[in-house]
């Protein structure tokens, strides 16, 4: 069954181009590494929450928009391959990150419904 990784963004607007750049950059090792697929959205239309909301779960700042993200694996294991790799493979710190990491949150999820199934 595949595996899905999220990603929540903050990034700068002025940074919008080396988001997308670097996300060009990535996916060829991320597929090298058995990723299926990728998604990387912009944010146009985040709603204030009275709880919570995607701009609060990254402390979004003036200036900054939030990027909502996902990767597609075949598997957790191919998933979890990868993520390995990150501490061995040179070519990972070689990539740019135009936004603030530390703000930056992520999770691994197993598909529970597919409506092309």
């Amino acid at each position: 069954m595949t595996y899905i990784a999220g990603f929540l963004t903050p990034v700068p607007d002025d940074n919008k181009q080396a988001y997308i750049d670097s996300a060009r950059k990535a996916w060829p090792l991320f597929r090298e590494y058995g990723a299926l697929q990728t998604m990387e959205c912009w944010g146009d239309s985040i709603a204030d929450g009275t709880r919570t909301d995607f701009k609060r779960a990254v402390d979004l700042k003036g200036g900054e928009t939030v990027c909502f993200s996902w990767i597609v694996w075949p598997d957790k294991e191919t998933h979890d391959r990868c993520g390995a790799s990150m501490e061995s493979d040179p070519r990972w710190h070689d990539l740019d990150m135009p936004f603030d990491g530390t703000r930056m949150i992520w999770g691994g999820f197993t598909p529970i419904f597919d409506a092309d199934e």
